[in-house]
């Protein structure tokens, strides 16, 4: 029987959450409403218009680039145009909020797909009769051999493929397009009219004997035609707000449809002059993006509050707009986010992100480009805004830099503080250094951020493309059996030795390093055959016409034509590898406790009978990364430079001369990997989760936050693109101005000695198990589980029992 005051102190959390949701006012509080309370479900409009324009004959005889334009501008003229009563901005992918289009040229799901979106208990996506039948009769037989992931599949070799299908890694673009993008200042300071005259003007500039005249002149003629669809698209919103604001009778909304129409009419032909232009002319852009494909993590503004700033002050000083109307405007900008789910999934590619969440991303914060505190009055509205709307999307990253006012990261830490799990925060001085050393230029460095998770890239001016996830504990346990992989018994990776004839630790080590070496050889070789076929026949010759250099090049986006191009491979499982590690080289061959072979029955047999006591020895009795514990610490920091020096060694790739990096974050592939992994040296039982992140084994860190902190700035971050840290603190580790103090100067300490980032879950276990038990009574219950936050009661019970594991802190 539960105690009276375990539920009062789970009530008192709960309250405190709910008090937090406090919209500015009656129209965005209903906006809101709609938003949060709407089913997902997936709408078939964009797959029957994509497949009606392809079966029509209109692109036979065109360039590749040129196909996926005219398919782009048929979409702009016929696609629905909802408006959400009372909302101040336009533009939804999609038939109305919470619907998803479907992209069947990339992935045709199956009719059991759809069955499975449809029931799953967990992130169903609704699938009405309708759609059912669009797919059975029209979408599934045309596109039957014509889609991207068909392609990606018949053209990767058996050895690729066998480590896929054994969970060695994921594949990020076998149902999803390349993305991971960010907008920069290029899509705030032009309009597409201008973008034309760039175009333009690069025609002209071509010289008939560049070998690559042609393809550069389809790719432009594509750009050109994106351009003026995204015109069609925005007229024809302006044509339906004038139309409306004729038939309105209440006096202020139709002054309002009036102006929203005027907008309309002025960008995204025209750069934004006015803060509500620039917020629609944006979300034109976003629309249009995710329309054209559906790029793996959304596209997103960047550095919000510095592009908003200039409109923001000249529009505050000039009388056109109070505070207050500029917070109403970035609320219903939050409430356009929020429509937008992340596009359905099914197998593995659900697996690797479980979540409505499309990871649009915006950053506050950081520097300006003359290296100069980026923080302004737009940074703390922003801050305002998350706190008060906490919706799912969009997620946020406080750029923290030692120039950055201490009022920043105190009122961010007031945003976290009622267990929303947003803001993360991130060491942008950290992040300007990793920019530097893979070869940006200063002033690209400085208007750089984050993106999807973690991960840090040039705004606006890269192609920074993710590749999948890397399962470091699969290869270890493979590593343990000379080659074989135990779950299908298929001998997938090197004959190292057998580990039980090993005479040193450093033999181990050298056989895991050749192991790893020989499954990255493999997935390199995917990566670029992957990208050569996105190049081939997925252009995105609108997306290319928002990242700088593009156009300049002739190129698209997904062909190189982006300034940096950059190639990333996701780690997972340090720390179950490094506990692991240490385990058994403390163990095994210092301590000599216990012999290699009777851990690796022990593992054979999942630590099961007699082996429990093994375990035990294990989980208790030996240093551990995590706990600023230089034994265990020392061998993270091995797998973090050994990894990525083993990534950066591969030259660039043939299509977009991408340099190859590394990222260490899982989203909810540590879930996925721990179900195709046995037992590991670290204590860990089969088909538990691996550690995600960079964060140590999940309740292995029992030396308090600040121990975490300096195992973790151990590893050299500055070598990667981003590594994800989660921390769970006790609710009252954030009430009163002390402790929120105390834990701002803990977070800059663990960013001066080299951290990367670090985000909170500020929940009680206690709240977390009433949850599972009554899910109805927490539907609205939030928590951080990777890079992003997600409704609790929504996950699957393997990834609600992982949160709940993880080490509650309960002081600094």
């Amino acid at each position: 029987m539960k105690s009276i005051s375990r539920c009062v102190a789970v009530e008192k959390e709960m309250q405190k959450r709910r008090a937090a949701v406090r919209p500015v006012n009656e129209r965005i509080a209903k906006l809101r409403e709609k938003s949060v309370k709407a089913g997902v479900k997936i709408s078939g409009e964009r797959a029957r218009l994509i497949t009606e324009f392809y079966k029509s004959g209109a692109a036979e005889g065109k360039s590749v680039p040129v196909q996926r334009a005219l398919a782009f501008r048929y979409l702009m003229e016929r696609v629905s145009l909802p408006v959400e009563d009372g909302q101040l901005i336009v533009g939804l992918r999609g038939t109305g909020p919470q619907e998803v289009p479907t992209y069947p040229e990339i992935c045709t799901h199956s009719m059991r797909d759809l069955e499975i979106l449809d029931s799953r208990e967990n992130m169903p996506y609704k699938v009405d009769d309708s759609t059912r039948r669009l797919y059975s009769e029209e979408i599934i037989p045309y596109w039957k051999g014509r889609t991207v992931r068909e392609a990606v599949f018949k053209s990767l070799p058996r050895d690729w493929l066998d480590a896929y299908e054994a969970g060695i890694w994921t594949e990020f673009m076998e149902q999803r397009a390349p993305g991971h993008t960010a907008g920069g200042d290029r899509i705030f300071r032009m309009g597409v009219l201008d973008i034309k005259d760039e175009i333009k003007k690069k025609m002209a500039e071509l010289k008939p004997e560049d070998p690559a005249y042609g393809d550069k002149m389809e790719e432009l003629k594509a750009m050109d035609i994106a351009a003026d669809a995204i015109l069609v698209y925005a007229g024809r919103y302006a044509e339906k707000l004038d139309k409306m604001a004729g038939e309105e009778e209440n006096p202020g909304r139709k002054e309002e449809l009036k102006e929203m129409a005027r907008i309309c009419r002025r960008v995204p032909a025209h750069a934004p002059e006015t803060f509500w232009e620039a917020l629609q002319h944006y979300w034109f852009v976003h629309v249009g993006v995710v329309y054209e494909t559906n790029p793996w993590d959304s596209f997103n503004p960047g550095r919000l509050d510095q592009h908003l700033y200039p409109f923001y002050s000249k529009d505050i000083a000039e009388g056109r707009l109070t505070r207050d109307k500029a917070k109403e405007l970035l609320q219903a900008f939050w409430v356009k986010i929020n429509n937008q789910p992340a596009v359905p999934k099914v197998g593995v590619t659900a697996e690797e992100s479980f979540t409505y969440n499309d990871f649009t991303k915006i950053n506050v914060g950081g520097l300006k480009e003359d290296g100069s505190d980026g923080v302004n009055e737009v940074s703390y509205l922003i801050l305002e805004v998350l706190d008060e709307m906490r919706t799912l999307q969009p997620n946020t990253a406080v750029l923290v830099s030692d120039k950055n006012p201490e009022r920043l990261l105190i009122k961010a830490l007031k945003v976290v503080g009622p267990g929303f799990g947003e803001p993360p925060f991130f060491n942008f001085d950290g992040v300007v250094v990793k920019m530097l050393r893979q070869g940006k230029s200063l002033e690209d460095a400085r208007t750089s951020g984050v993106s999807g998770c973690v991960e840090s890239g040039a705004f606006g001016k890269e192609a920074y493309i993710l590749t999948g996830y890397f399962n470091l504990p699969k290869i270890l346990e493979i590593t343990l059996n000379n080659g074989i992989d135990p779950l299908s018994g298929k001998k997938l990776g090197l004959e190292t030795g057998d580990p039980a004839g090993f005479k040193t630790f450093d033999e181990l080590w050298e056989a895991f390093v050749r192991q790893v070496k020989h499954f990255m050889d493999i997935k390199m070789k995917g990566n670029d055959i992957i990208e050569e076929i996105y190049a081939k026949q997925l252009p995105v010759p609108f997306m290319s016409l928002w990242i700088n250099d593009c156009v300049e090049n002739a190129r698209d986006y997904n062909a190189g034509g982006a300034r940096y191009n950059t190639q990333y491979v996701q780690l997972v499982g340090l720390g179950t590898v490094a506990f692991g590690l240490s385990a058994i080289r403390y163990h095994v061959f210092d301590r000599k406790t216990v012999t290699m072979g009777e851990l690796l029955e022990a593992l054979g047999q999942n630590f099961e009978g007699k082996h429990e006591m093994l375990r035990q020895v294990i989980l208790n009795k030996t240093p551990r990364y995590g706990e600023d514990d230089d034994y265990a610490d020392e061998i993270a920091k091995n797998i973090v430079d050994v990894t990525v020096k083993i990534i950066e060694s591969y030259p660039p790739s043939p299509v977009r001369k991408a340099s190859k990096r590394a990222y260490f974050l899982p989203t909810t592939a540590h879930v996925y990997f721990g179900k195709v992994t046995g037992a590991t040296p670290d204590g860990r039982k089969a088909g538990m989760p691996v550690s995600e992140g960079v964060s140590p084994v999940q309740g292995s860190d029992r030396k308090g936050i600040a121990a975490v902190f300096r195992s973790v700035s151990k590893c050299d971050w500055d070598k990667t693109g981003g590594a994800l840290l989660n921390q769970k603190l006790t609710p009252d580790l954030l009430e009163g101005d002390e402790n929120i103090k105390n834990l701002a100067r803990l977070i800059r300490t663990f960013f001066h000695m080299g951290g990367h980032h670090v985000q909170f879950n500020v929940v009680s276990a206690e709240l977390l198990r009433e949850a599972q038990e009554r899910p109805g009574d927490f539907q609205d219950l939030m928590v951080r589980v990777a890079g992003y936050s997600d409704y609790f009661v929504n996950l699957p019970k393997g990834l609600q029992e992982e949160i709940i594991a993880r080490t509650e802190h309960r002081e600094i």
